[in-house]
């Protein structure tokens, strides 16, 4: 739903009654639940947004209060008073290993002071008008909410009470006109239209070049199309011109890093850039020119669904020779015998089951690209269409409530991971243009996806849960721990440009 409110554009999550969700996991694995009631995540209604949070001891007594404090307040005719003058969410047990708590939280999330971290980033991004702490306010919460915000988040003020007098302070309580700082900042992120969201990103992002690889080189594809071709070719050139070879110490990696010589391809017609793309491609031809069984490097990783398709079904474009796109659809083919699972969703690795979010990630974008030069005539064509629609439609359902996609995609709990979900997003939005998704059954989701996605992208480029470099891992508990990022990253911010520029369909 999207309305105008002081001149700004604000896209408000539709919720009927009350909606159950995770805010996190803890240490333990267990899941800290929130409850999101009407309008509670519409950062411009012009209800107050109030969040009770209880437990912070891991009194269960507290978190029940607060479990029937909120269904009172939603649900029953003596709430209705209340309903309209604020929209209430809630945390009823925010601590239910009992850690210790400290806020601001100190270390790596999510691996260390794991709930602390938690509770800190979620409300950071909820941004509640004010927040009701019940029982104790173990760690300081409250303290550091008003006084160390998280960092790009405005201050957030709050009230400790009773669980007696919960019911009381919903009932009667008028907290105030206007919104904080906090609100106001949210406020402003998701005023922004894509194309500004691509101009702030890319003061940041996408000015170096120092090896061919994916992560600087999506950046740069995403400022080709905001048409900055000659900055482009200027920090390329080391890489074309002879000075560096670009497959040197070749990884996986690489092999997509070319797909910026190929947007430069199509753009110049110079044939040094089509070298490039053809050392990279060839890659999966024996000497004699027989196919390899697939692209190599992969290293078993659902990351090379991108890391090795796209390039030769550019390659295939830029030649018109169907020797490419064969070796692709093989690859494809390869790789999702590998680790495709029955569900319709990838394990990172045979190492795990895990579904990994950016290890969905990479197959979606990676069928999404190739899907766009793949010719419809070509007879592996309806298969990578298939195969497409297919993991589009696993993915859908684990959008959680706010519109991001998890760290693992099928954990609920796990963090919410930003790079995953602009890839997604991307490859879905991407999808719709073509025609090869339905609009009505996939617009809603990239919509829900792009405002979750402002909300977590600062003006100055700083991001937050970017799940750091990350190759196959042992364990789904490897994956819950790798370090969540919140401070200016490349691969997050090629990521989140990248869905930019494909949102303000720019070329």
């Amino acid at each position: 739903m999207i309305r105008m409110r002081n001149g700004l554009i604000l896209v408000c999550l539709p919720l009927l009654g009350a909606v159950r969700s995770e805010v996190g996991l803890t240490a333990r694995e267990q899941a800290v639940e929130i409850l999101y009631g009407d309008s509670s995540l519409d950062y411009g209604t012009r209800r107050q947004r109030v969040l009770v949070v209880g437990g912070l001891d891991g009194d269960t007594a507290a978190a029940q209060a607060v479990r029937d404090g909120f269904q009172w307040f939603e649900e029953s005719r003596e709430g209705a008073g209340g309903r309209k003058r604020m929209a209430l969410a809630a945390i009823p047990l925010s601590n239910p290993d009992r850690e210790k708590l400290a806020f601001p939280p100190s270390g790596d999330a999510y691996a260390t002071n794991t709930t602390s971290h938690v509770l800190w980033r979620a409300i950071a991004v909820l941004a509640p008008d004010t927040v009701l702490l019940v029982g104790s306010d173990a760690g300081g919460l409250g303290t550091a909410l008003a006084e160390k915000p998280a960092r790009g988040f405005g201050a957030i003020q709050s009230h400790r009470l009773e669980a007696s007098a919960l019911r009381e302070w919903l009932r009667t309580n008028r907290t105030g006109a206007g919104a904080p700082a906090s609100r106001k900042e949210m406020q402003s992120r998701l005023a922004r239209k894509p194309g500004e969201v691509a101009r702030q990103l890319a003061e940041h992002y996408g000015h170096e070049f120092p090896q061919a690889v994916y992560i600087p080189a999506v950046a740069l594809m995403a400022r080709l199309r905001m048409g900055a071709l000659s900055d482009v070719e200027q920090i390329v050139s080391p890489l074309v011109d002879g000075g560096k070879d670009s497959l040197e110490k070749a990884t996986s990696s690489h092999l997509s890093g070319h797909l910026v010589f190929a947007e430069l391809a199509r753009r110049t017609g110079n044939p040094r850039y089509l070298e490039r793309v053809r050392a990279a491609a060839d890659m999966g031809f024996t000497a004699s020119g027989e196919m390899k069984e697939s692209m190599p490097l992969h290293n078993e990783m659902s990351d090379s669904v991108f890391m090795g398709g796209p390039i030769l079904a550019a390659a295939g474009r830029l030649t018109g020779e169907s020797r490419y796109f064969d070796m692709c659809v093989r690859h494809m083919r390869f790789m999702r015998k590998l680790d495709l699972r029955p569900d319709g969703l990838y394990r990172h690795s045979p190492l795990d089951e895990a579904a990994w979010g950016r290890g969905n990630a990479f197959p979606a974008l990676g069928m999404a690209l190739t899907l766009g030069d793949l010719p419809r005539n070509h007879e592996g064509h309806a298969e990578m269409l298939a195969a497409f629609r297919a993991h589009m439609a696993a993915l859908l359902p684990f959008q959680e409530p706010t519109g991001m996609w998890r760290q693992i995609v099928d954990v609920p709990g796990s963090y919410r991971e930003l790079s995953a979900t602009c890839m997604i997003a991307f490859s879905m939005l991407r999808g719709i243009k073509n025609g090869w998704l339905d609009k009505g059954k996939y617009k809603a989701a990239v919509d829900r996806a792009w405002e979750a996605v402002k909300l977590r992208v600062a003006a100055d480029g700083v991001l937050l849960d970017v799940c750091t470099s990350t190759g196959k891992q042992k364990s789904r508990r490897d994956y819950l721990d790798r370090v969540a990022i919140f401070d200016r990253d490349p691969r997050g911010g090629a990521m989140a440009m990248m869905l930019a520029v494909e949102m303000a369909g720019l070329e």
